[in-house]
């Protein structure tokens, strides 16, 4: 049996510390969060993760797919939600896949057609991350975007996962069972590594956005300044 769970957290430990310091992720982290930009990351990852499950369900036979293929940890209905939420009826009209979004789209259509075992590692990539770190990010999305609790997050919610600790054991011990050798685990890791680098670049696309976007805030506040404290000028004078 091959410890694919271990080796997929220690082979990607560099990789996970490397995506947390792209600046849009920083931004994120630190609270700073510009809707343009985020709106259009999640229209991203509607496209992601649309790819990866369409797949997952054709290679729902599979079985090695077919064990790690849990409907409960599915975003593409919830980024549904979220996307109806800031884009509006007709979102359907105004997303767009970004250049590195369709790259991201394009390796998961590839690797399932041709090594549908490499799919584990998307998986293992977006949902845990999803899953571990979900409601903390909610709670900075929700604070920085000035959110109602329930609109634009619903990608967050894992309803149908009432007990995540246990999920996440469960998913650990069925990643350890798949029938694979040591040479496909290390495989499955190359993979997430690239995985983790997908979503680094589809990170640094936004960030030209969220600097622009933080520029005008400034510029805005400054003019702002300056005229009060004109009129104050004027008012004393």
């Amino acid at each position: 049996m091959v410890n694919l769970a271990i080796k997929l957290k220690e082979g990607t430990k560099k990789a996970h510390t490397a995506a947390e310091n792209v600046g849009f992720v920083k931004c994120f982290l630190k609270g700073v969060v510009e809707k343009s930009s985020y709106r259009k990351l999640v229209g991203n990852l509607y496209f992601v993760y649309a790819a990866m499950e369409e797949e997952m369900e054709r290679l729902n036979q599979n079985p090695i797919i077919s064990k790690i293929n849990f409907p409960e940890l599915h975003r593409k209905a919830s980024l549904e939600q979220d996307l109806f939420y800031y884009y509006g009826s007709n979102w359907r009209d105004q997303v767009v896949l970004s250049s590195a979004g369709k790259a991201y789209v394009d390796r998961i259509r590839e690797i399932a057609k041709t090594a549908p075992e490499l799919l584990i590692a998307h998986s293992y990539t977006r949902y845990m991350g999803d899953l571990s770190g979900g409601q903390i990010l909610k709670g900075i999305a929700q604070r920085g975007m000035n959110l109602v609790d329930g609109e634009g997050t619903a990608f967050y919610e894992f309803e149908a996962i009432p007990d995540e600790k246990a999920f996440k054991a469960n998913y650990r011990q069925t990643l350890d069972a798949l029938p694979l050798t040591e040479a496909d685990a290390d495989r499955i890791v190359e993979e997430a590594n690239d995985a983790f680098g997908l979503n680094m670049t589809m990170f640094q696309e936004l960030e030209g956005n969220l600097i622009k976007a933080i520029g005008m805030l400034l510029f805005n506040t400054l003019t702002r300044r300056k005229t009060r404290g004109s009129t104050e000028l004027a008012t004393v004078e």
